[in-house]
């Protein structure tokens, strides 16, 4: 016999978990980030509070399926990319490019996120209906990811970026997003919140190392990619990518030039000249042309000065330490084009985070 909900039952629950809420809110710290955003710390991170429903609701009820693939990044970390390839490679066999439900629908609308779609409108949605693999996305550190996640033979990626082009593409997506009423920091003051690691998600150094060290443990479950390495060779990547999720490209699709077809369509400059993409907004609050930018390695140079840099690589040099992950800032064609340190190139191209 199918199930009533009382409506009157509802709402009662409803009001209970915002008490719920109410109540843990209380006792944990709180910050106002730079653009406005109140923030609360739950598990060592900073939380956008807007957000703390759905990531508490995503911990109580995803079952995580074996078929599942959970995409996890950082905010303007190469997000957007990600999904539009990963959802490309898996559904190759079902669309071709120019079928693609990516040519109607922003990328995060195809692959949604936990905290701000999934689990924002209902406690507990039925999910059962979506088909395998299912693919969703979060900005959740590793440490609160549900534990079906982690219990599951699902596949899980991360992408970061170094954290100076993090910043920058941060700040622009926000500040192009940003309500009327709402006087952000100057950028020396956000960029100072940001080293002490008070930003959304952040510490930026504690979210990375989280997946990092995840992969280190199950790299057959936890694939790491670093958008720097996406932009030096795509093609590569793409293939991980197939690899890690086991849907390697065959022989014969390589030579039709599958790889480099969706290499293209997925690329920042194919995306952001699609009409979807130009206009409309995301859930009503944020614009789908603020999702493509300029996705250049480097740009961080035009906006940040040398101090600035020199202050987060000392501070990624002592969070990171022993951690073995390095990662560029930007190439050297750019470096030598930019140059900012006046110190030898192999001490600036990389930063060890």
């Amino acid at each position: 016999m199918e199930r009533i909900e009382d409506p009157k039952c509802l709402s009662a629950e409803v009001e209970d978990q915002k008490d719920e809420l109410q109540e843990l809110l209380q006792t944990l710290d709180r910050q106002t980030n730079w653009n406005g955003t109140p923030l609360a710390k739950h598990n060592e991170f900073w939380l956008p509070t807007r957000f703390l429903r759905p990531i508490l609701s995503t911990q109580k009820y995803f079952k995580a399926k074996d078929t599942d693939i959970i995409l996890c990044t950082l905010p303007k970390s190469g997000t957007t990319w990600l999904k539009s390839l990963t959802f490309c490679i898996v559904t190759r066999n079902i669309y071709t490019i120019d079928q693609s439900p990516l040519l109607t629908s922003n990328p995060h609308t195809i692959v949604p996120f936990f905290e701000s779609n999934v689990y924002s409108e209902q406690e507990n949605p039925d999910l059962e209906h979506i088909p395998s693999p299912r693919i969703f996305s979060t900005h959740i550190p590793f440490n609160i990811l549900p534990n079906s996640i982690r219990e599951s033979q699902c596949k899980v990626i991360y992408i970061c970026r170094n954290p100076l082009d993090q910043f920058i593409s941060f700040r622009h997506f926000i500040l192009s997003n940003k309500e009327k009423d709402v006087e952000p920091l100057s950028m020396d003051e956000a960029f100072n919140m940001f080293c002490q690691g008070i930003d959304m998600f952040g510490p930026f150094w504690d979210h990375v190392l989280g997946y990092w060290n995840a992969h280190l443990n199950d790299p057959q479950k936890m694939l790491f990619l670093k958008y720097e390495d996406l932009k030096e060779d795509i093609t590569l990547n793409i293939k991980k990518i197939a690899e890690f999720l086991g849907l390697p490209f065959s022989l014969e699709e390589e030579n039709q030039g599958k790889i480099e077809e969706i290499s293209r369509f997925c690329s920042n400059e194919s995306l952001s000249n699609m009409e979807v993409n130009k206009t409309g907004m995301l859930l009503g609050q944020t614009k789908n042309s603020s999702y493509f930018r300029k996705g250049e390695v480097g740009d961080w140079t035009n906006y940040l000065t040398s101090t600035m840099a020199e202050r987060m690589k000392k501070l990624m040099e002592s969070k990171l330490e022993g951690s073995g992950l390095m990662f560029k800032t930007y190439n050297k064609i750019d470096c030598e084009r930019r140059w900012q340190f006046g110190v030898p190139f192999s001490n600036i191209s990389i930063l060890p985070l």
